[in-house]
């Protein structure tokens, strides 16, 4: 069968089980809706957390980031695992002992404000939608190219199937989804690179075959390296980045990740504080095997990206490189109208542009694999980036109906008043969402970054701060959030956006990126709310009576209003 038959056989069988679970545990409550009713196992909810984890841009993008960038993007893979063992072991058991349903439900009442409420839900729309705008440009990347349909096309048809599980499950329906889904998505990613790791090393294991050696007896890096040095790019192996901007940005990624709101909200759906660290731990485990594969992958598909085109003729060229050219993420300018391909670091001379989001993607094509493992490889990605957006559309629409609607707004609406309200705010959600895919401000893993850049500013101190030092008060918390997120956003503006600013990696402040500025904005956070805290009141005793009742493990309930 050609490849866009089995892409429709396989995409078309992991959608009909995502819908069909979406049905069979459809939310009847809020609590349904917003924690899965508090009774998923820690083996589930590891999966699913992975899966909520494990985004468009761990799946699509950070391969093809590392495959690029070689040593420097490194920072991605240290950044994102590190921070979720932070998460892990300093915020998920107490914020699940704490029993709320969101973040902003926490800061609100450990902060006993609803302006400190108010603030973390705007953070978490701001966080949420930067993300989901990441993943929505990984829906489009895939459908794009597999499904023969224009990118914009396909953000429209992965919203629709995304806003019918999250709408009609709530957080039940994900967290069933996402089993599956992650499920799809490791076994999408594992296949080929086990394929190419035999392919090209002879060893099955494809974190052993990246540091194996080909037929010739040449370790692969070092022949990575050779091809680099011969077409004048860096050394793979070498980094260009300032220490200091590694520091920061792996800071960034790590911290942001345990801000992140919709990675939080999963320790909220199991029975007890201990199954909280079960899943933890379960989860660990299943990222582990994606992001010990990536920097694999990136190798694999950098050297086989660079000897089936630099200096081949262009009409004998394999038929990968038509096919993604037609997506426009492929571009080739013959500008010496030699007909073959320039492909070199001098900007001048190289005739060959590659997104670096197709890596992952294109990998097996380059490869000459099966058509049935090029599609499998596409519904990964799906599933990876449906996961994640189904996850972060649930923390906006319980950020409207729940912090916002009930807490503040309406107290006394009913249950199915707020159901209603939770809904229908995820329907201008994915909107809005769609609009960002559609006009990202950068490639995925960039995009995705930035959030982490906004949580790691604005909820990191705050919950840190909540639950480890009774005397931070509202005022502290307000002021460091507020002031936290403002930084960094115009940071992420004068440097992502053109129209606000424009500023060059010259301008950069102390030579630290965007990417990177989040871990700055944090500490300024800290900074700010320790000394406001320390010059006004302190909290009530029953708010210090529940940050010492926080940090001890018994006596745990079933989450509550």
């Amino acid at each position: 069968m050609d490849l866009q038959t089995w892409t429709w056989i396989i995409v078309g069988i992991t959608f009909t089980l995502y819908i069909g679970i979406a049905i069979w545990t459809r939310a009847s409550s809020t609590k349904d809706f917003y924690v899965a009713g508090g009774g998923v196992s820690p083996l589930a909810n590891g999966l699913a957390t992975a899966a909520d984890w494990m985004s468009a841009a761990s799946f699509i993008s950070m391969a093809g980031l590392i495959s690029f960038s070689g040593y420097d993007g490194s920072v991605y893979l240290m950044g994102w695992t590190g921070g979720y063992v932070l998460l892990a072991l300093l915020l998920a058991p107490y914020l699940r002992k704490f029993g709320k349903f969101t973040v902003p439900d926490f800061i609100g009442d450990r902060y006993y404000s609803n302006v400190a409420r108010s603030v973390a839900v705007i953070c978490a729309l701001l966080v949420s939608f930067t993300y989901v705008a990441g993943q929505m440009r990984g829906v489009g990347l895939v459908f794009s190219r597999f499904l023969e349909v224009d990118i914009n096309t396909g953000v429209i048809i992965g919203m629709i199937i995304v806003l019918f599980y999250a709408i009609l499950g709530g957080m039940k329906g994900i967290t069933y989804t996402q089993v599956a889904q992650y499920c799809v998505l490791i076994f999408a990613f594992m296949v080929p690179a086990v394929f190419i790791s035999i392919q090209m090393t002879g060893n099955p294991i494809p974190q052993m075959g990246l540091g194996g050696s080909d037929a010739n007896g040449v370790f692969l890096l070092e022949k990575l390296d050779s091809l680099h040095r011969d077409l004048g790019f860096a050394e793979y192996t070498s980094g260009s980045k300032s220490k200091l901007d590694v520091f920061f940005i792996t800071a960034a990624l790590m911290v942001g990740t345990a801000g992140l709101p919709h990675v939080i909200v999963r320790f909220f759906t199991v029975k007890k504080v201990s199954d909280a660290r079960k899943s933890a731990g379960w989860a660990l485990l299943f990222i582990a095997i994606l992001y010990t594969t990536a920097p694999a992958i990136a190798v694999f598909s950098r050297i086989n990206l660079i000897e089936t085109v630099s200096n081949k003729e262009y009409e004998n060229l394999p038929d990968w490189l038509s096919n993604w050219e037609t997506t426009g993420l492929i571009t080739f300018d013959d500008k010496n109208k030699d007909g073959k391909v320039q492909y070199v670091a001098d900007a001048n001379i190289n005739e060959l542009t590659v997104d670096k989001d197709i890596m992952v993607l294109a990998n097996p094509e380059i490869a000459k694999l099966p058509n049935w493992v090029i599609a499998l490889v596409a519904a990964g990605a799906l599933a990876a980036a449906l996961s994640t957006a189904a996850g972060l559309l649930l923390v906006i629409s319980a950020s409207v109906s729940h912090d916002l609607i009930k807490k503040m707004i309406k107290p006394n609406i009913s249950e199915k008043g707020e159901l209603i309200a939770a809904r229908l705010s995820a329907v201008v959600a994915v909107c809005v969402a769609g609009y960002f895919g559609i006009n990202p401000p950068d490639f995925v893993a960039a995009t995705v970054a930035l959030a982490f850049g906004l949580a790691a500013a604005s909820f990191f101190p705050a919950i840190i701060l909540g639950i480890f030092n009774k005397r931070i008060n509202k005022e502290g918390a307000i002021a460091g959030m507020v002031i936290g997120v403002l930084l960094m956003l115009f940071y992420m503006m004068k440097f992502k956006f053109e129209w606000f600013g424009g500023g060059t990696k010259a301008d950069w402040w102390f030579g630290i990126s965007p990417e990177g500025f989040g871990a700055v904005a944090m500490i300024v956070n800290f900074i700010i709310s320790l000394i406001i805290s320390k010059f006004t009141p302190a909290p009530p005793k029953e708010v210090q009576e529940i940050v010492e009742n926080i940090r001890i493990p018994s006596g745990v309930g079933e989450a509550t209003h």
